[in-house]
């Protein structure tokens, strides 16, 4: 047999599952908003869940206990996650595109102003700032772990990625404090579908980063990454970046432009 620096894969049921799971969660979202029953979306989230689990344990091995991840198929991962990162932004882009078409023109349905009558907006020097604040905090605690990875300070690293987690379960709950008191709701014509969509997908980024972000705390306190291999960190690492990168425009385009 011919030995190769890549690393061919078994088959792994896992894709489906996470389709199928997806499919179900997409299904389950739409019953409950239409006050139907949550049997598929709960069903639709332990599968997705089920699913990260175990994909995500078996790569831990490969890259950790079986040596898998060669130079070569690092710089494929690399790839992998920088065309991902790509496909994300083009997909907020969509959203930002929706709303800038709303809102530079709005036409005589959204009463020829922006933002539309009877809209009452956020306050963007409110929980928003706060919110603009923790994320940028979280990116320079994400960079703090990062530099002591490279230097071997494990505690360090650590230390960092707890904080970078807690900040990022901060943005969550502020952000849902936030649904909770807007006095307009996705119903609400083109502004409140455009706000809660685009800022709400943001906040699903959020989380899975914070999930994300907390798996590469587990690994680091169990030896799993080294000052030389640490791509799994490096991967969250670049996805949060990503991830505080979207709400800064968000925040100047929809809570401070927009209001």
């Amino acid at each position: 047999m011919t030995r190769n620096p890549f690393h061919i894969v078994d088959f792994s049921p896992w894709p489906m599952t996470g389709s199928i799971g997806a499919l179900f969660l997409t299904i389950g979202m739409v019953s409950w908003m239409r006050n139907m029953s949550t049997l598929g979306l709960f069903f639709g989230l332990f599968l997705v869940l089920l699913t990260m689990l175990q994909w995500w344990r078996d790569v831990v091995r490969e890259g950790s206990f079986q040596g898998h991840h060669t130079t070569m198929v690092y710089k494929g991962l690399c790839l992998g996650m920088i065309l991902f990162i790509l496909s994300e932004v083009l997909f907020f882009i969509a959203f930002f595109w929706a709303y800038f078409h709303s809102s530079l023109a709005p036409t005589l349905e959204l009463g020829s102003c922006w933002p539309p009558i009877g809209i009452s907006p956020l306050n963007p020097f409110d929980v928003p700032l706060l919110n603009t604040a923790v994320l940028l905090a979280s990116g320079v605690t994400v960079t703090w772990a990062h530099h002591s990875l490279m230097e071997g300070d494990r505690p360090g690293a650590i230390q960092a990625l707890l904080f970078t987690v807690l900040l990022g379960a901060y943005f969550s709950y502020l952000q849902a404090g936030e649904y909770y008191e807007t006095s307009f709701s996705i119903s609400d014509g083109a502004y409140g579908s455009i706000f809660f969509v685009a800022t709400g997908f943001h906040g699903l980024h959020v989380l899975i980063g914070s999930t994300f972000l907390t798996v590469c705390l587990i690994r680091t306190w169990m030896y799993h990454f080294s000052n030389e291999h640490h791509f799994g960190f490096e991967a969250a690492a670049w996805y949060w970046h990503f991830v505080d990168v979207v709400w800064l425009f968000l925040y100047l385009s929809i809570y401070w432009w927009g209001s």
